[in-house]
């Protein structure tokens, strides 16, 4: 099997570059309205590209929490990433390691999905590049346009639109709960401790984040292995 390049990586990234213009830019209007300037939300798409990690460090930004504990969060929700280009490595052709830092940066859910579905073994790093390229792009570029829409927005829309922020995570939360016990168990548990947490004022919003992402996957984990085991 003839092994493909760059242009069909490029093909085959197209339905990311799609997927991403909604979310991208939802972001940057809501990155406007919270009062990121055009060169801080680009420049946040541009060296973070993570959707999920994006939306969270808006509402952390907005309760004005510190950096250090807004860049912890985003290392804890994408750590997911180690286990992603761990596997994708032993499909790639081996190649420079500063080629492979280059397109594991680039490594999302849905470019993972992309590259983890083709056929073929030893995936060209050139096919790698073209997938990576095009869902960066228009993640960055949408990113961009949205703000620019944001700015245009009158002032009492622009306020409304936070409330889209908390709508977005509940759109992604609840198909995931569907049918899924522990992923239902896992949300209520670090539902019940985030709260545990806020109205005590044991830990403040970024570290109470953390704390009950953490802690509520543990009691999960350690729940379902007591389980497999019984």
């Amino acid at each position: 099997m003839e092994q493909r390049g760059f242009s069909a990586g490029l093909k085959a990234g197209v339905s990311i570059a799609i997927g991403y213009f909604p979310v991208a830019l939802t972001f940057g209007l809501l990155a406007k309205t919270t009062g990121l300037s055009l060169l801080e939300a680009t420049a946040m798409s541009i060296f973070v590209f993570a959707g999920a990690a994006q939306y969270i460090s808006l509402t952390l930004i907005t309760a004005g929490v510190a950096p250090a504990v807004i860049i912890l969060n985003t290392f804890i929700v994408n750590i997911r990433h180690f286990l992603m280009t761990a596997s994708l490595n032993e499909k790639m052709q081996p190649d420079a390691r500063w080629k492979k830092a280059l397109y594991a940066f680039g490594i999302t859910d849905e470019s993972f999905s992309v590259l983890a579905i083709q056929k073929e073994d030893n995936l060209r790093t050139t096919f790698a590049a073209g997938v990576i390229v095009i869902s960066y792009g228009s993640w960055v570029v949408f990113t961009a346009l949205g703000h620019l829409i944001g700015a245009n927005l009158p002032e009492f829309l622009q306020a409304a639109m936070s409330i889209a922020l908390y709508a977005l995570f509940v759109g992604l939360l609840v198909p995931s709960m569907r049918g899924n016990r522990k992923v239902v168990s896992l949300a209520a548990i670090a539902a019940l401790l985030n709260s545990l947490f806020f109205f005590t004022g044991w830990l403040t919003t970024g570290w109470a984040i953390l704390v009950s992402t953490l802690a509520s996957a543990i009691i999960i984990e350690l729940i379902a292995s007591k389980g497999g085991r019984s």
